[in-house]
């Protein structure tokens, strides 16, 4: 009978033994690596950095920081010393680059003997769970193969064990189950001993990537408490409250050494999307730097450029003189230079920019070109051409991108007489077309139209005419809530002594603004500078009944006066046959360009870039050799930054210069 109650007290106690796991955490899910971190009030465990990394942080152990995580195993089995028997590790981890060794994610040791107690470990396309056996010195493993976990990318992994057997779960996707040749231990002593995170103590075997989330759920598979979720590679059971923190509030944040992810480039951007969110990119072409807010990249820092030199770049060949060249982009397809050439075989050049340079993209049909027009309706890309070439009919041309075949195809015609500038401009959501016609036969003083598109007829219909005299161009621009058009009016048949007029957008037609008297006008350039708004005209030549034409002549600046409502004279600036301008900034720095063509004996000159110098008005700057210049353009690309391109009318031969900054 002794015997028995002997027996029975035996097996009562092995019991005890073996269920008594279940009290040792009342089964809630146990943060080991919230446990590992600081205290309040305390420092910063040595060598532990905080990482921000593709929008999510995690944290890294560096140097000899092997025992920088850790705490005494009876932290968390406060009421035994066995580790569960059935029981879930959930890791959040990212690891550039594995090699065969393997690295610690979590290891329980004997504080006396270094003996392990229970590891987890990863290597090469395999992650391994090692347990201590029954007898001294024995250790069984469980190894998971093919799981490619270093892609430097953030992976979330489930590992299950219960019995003979252990499920592994990466990122909410298809289970991997394997069965163990012994069961797990029922009775784990976790007595005097420690848990590490990242390490096995020692500096061999440290984790070498980043850990966001390390949890331990006894009784249970966590993974129905974590899947399905929005993002599985970030799920969480329990990240530290200092890890989920917004990266920009880093006043709130702990003493922690903190770093963020940064690409360092020559220019070329880095993908910014969600999984990029809180990135950092420096540009080292640009002296920038930049973060990710999940949709586009935000300046933090920028050095502001400056303007140091012009240099050549480019000898653009065109199939014959070109008259006026446009710089635009299509999204998606790239950045493109559509030519306005004057022979009417093989017509005009459409460019396209690739590899730092532009390259013939698409021959387009024009009758003796002198301008075109980039413009976009509904996100759709229109250009239309500028006819000159006299003929019945004279008929310019909308051409309209077509996305299956990648090209330009013809859309609509629109009669027209020398037509020598097309503008476009919305207002109020509806878009329109003004054209510049200049003459019609010998007569100068003709009608010039403006077009409205008709969204249900999908063409531009004739809106509204307006008196011009060799009209040579049109600028659209908008102060606040007003609209105007300016027109150049170059020659009325007798002299090129005329005004061009400004209009104004007034009850849904355009009416007189203001006269400016000029000398046969060829461009207007609108732009604004700290709030102050102005027009360029480019005076090309002063034509008289008798006597010789004068090509040296002022070219003048007009500022709006908002006190008289009207433009007044700001700054005269000697140009040489000037026809056009540009405006273009470099950082803080505004300046102006003008083409000049003509002298009266040669049209060999430079053409001037003036840099804007406050109360001195625009000063010159740098003076650029030309050929019968026609046209500037400036236009940037984020790889490459700044350029210049002129057209050139007595030339086959158009330059593209890159502005050198500094």
């Amino acid at each position: 009978m002794l015997a028995l109650r002997c027996l029975l007290l035996s097996l009562m106690l092995l019991i005890n033994s073996v269920q008594s796991w279940r009290a040792c955490t009342d089964l809630l899910p146990l943060d080991l690596l919230d446990r590992a971190l600081i205290r309040p009030g305390q420092a910063p465990p040595p060598q532990v950095q905080m990482v921000q990394s593709k929008g999510s942080r995690g944290l890294r152990l560096a140097g000899a920081a092997a025992t920088a995580l850790s705490f005494p195993a009876s932290q968390i089995f406060t009421n035994c010393d066995f580790f569960p028997a059935e029981f879930s590790l959930v890791a959040t981890i990212k690891i550039q680059r594995l090699k065969k060794r393997s690295e610690y994610l979590f290891s329980v040791l004997e504080e006396k003997s270094d003996s392990l107690v229970l590891g987890l470990s990863v290597s090469e396309r395999r992650l391994h769970l090692l347990v201590s056996g029954p007898g001294s010195g024995a250790r069984s493993r469980v190894s998971f193969k093919d799981v490619a976990l270093d892609d430097n990318r953030w992976h979330t992994l489930v590992l299950a064990v219960s019995g003979h057997y252990a499920t592994l779960t990466v990122d909410c996707g298809l289970p991997l189950e394997l069965k163990q040749v012994q069961s797990f231990p029922s009775a784990l002593s976790t007595r005097r001993s420690r848990i590490f995170i990242g390490s096995r103590r020692r500096l061999r075997g440290r984790f070498s990537g980043l850990i966001r989330q390390l949890v331990l759920l006894p009784g249970s598979d966590a993974t129905s408490r974590l899947c399905p979720t929005p993002d599985p590679r970030l799920a969480e059971l329990s990240v530290p409250r200092v890890l989920k923190a917004t990266p920009i509030q880093t006043d709130q944040d702990p003493e922690f050494p903190f770093e963020a992810e940064a690409r360092v480039t020559s220019g070329t951007r880095p993908l910014c999307s969600e999984p990029e969110g809180g990135q950092l990119w420096f540009n080292a072409q640009s002296r920038g730097l930049f973060i990710c807010d999940g949709g586009r990249w935000r300046t933090l820092l920028h050095h502001q450029e400056r303007l140091d030199y012009v240099e050549d770049h480019q000898d653009l060949y065109t199939s014959s003189e070109t008259f006026d060249v446009e710089v635009f982009s299509i999204p998606s397809e790239g950045l493109f230079l559509a030519a306005a050439n004057r022979d009417s075989r093989p017509g005009s050049g459409l460019y396209k920019w690739s590899n730092g340079s532009f390259v013939l993209y698409q021959n387009i049909s024009t009758q003796e070109a002198r301008a075109w027009k980039h413009f976009t309706i509904d996100g759709k890309a229109f250009l239309v051409v500028a006819n000159s070439q006299e003929a019945e009919p004279e008929l310019s041309v909308i051409f309209r991108w077509n996305q299956r075949r990648r090209r330009f195809l013809r859309h609509q015609t629109l009669e027209t007489h020398s037509a020598l500038d097309w503008e476009s401009f919305s207002i109020h959501n509806s878009s329109f077309l003004v054209v510049a016609n200049h003459r019609r036969d010998s007569n100068h003083n003709i009608q010039s139209v403006i077009y409205r598109w008709s969204p249900h007829a999908q063409l531009f219909e004739v809106n509204q005419t307006l008196s011009t005299s060799g009209a040579y161009d049109w600028e659209f621009f908008s102060v606040e809530p007003y609209h105007f058009l300016a027109v150049a009016n170059t020659f009325d048949g007798k002299t090129t002594a005329i005004s061009s007029t400004v209009y104004i957008w007034l009850s849904g037609r355009f009416q007189i603004f203001q006269s400016i008297p000029t000398l046969g006008a060829t461009d207007w350039e609108a732009f604004q500078i700290h709030g102050r708004f102005f027009l360029a005209v480019a005076n090309s030549q002063r034509v008289r009944e008798r006597g010789p034409s004068l090509y040296s002549i002022n070219s003048t600046l007009y500022e709006l006066n908002t006190l008289t409502h009207s433009f007044i004279r700001f700054q005269d600036i000697l140009t040489h046959s000037a026809v056009d301008w540009e405006f273009f900034t470099v950082g803080e720095e505004k300046f102006l360009i003008v083409a000049n063509s003509h002298d009266g004996s040669s049209y060999s000159l430079n053409s001037v870039i003036y840099r804007w110098q406050g109360y001195e008005g625009f000063v010159a700057a740098h003076s650029l050799p030309t050929v019968g210049c026609r046209d500037w353009e400036h236009f940037s690309t984020e790889e490459e930054g700044s350029f210049l391109v002129y057209s050139s009318a007595t030339s086959r031969l158009s330059k593209v210069l890159k502005l050198r900054t500094f």
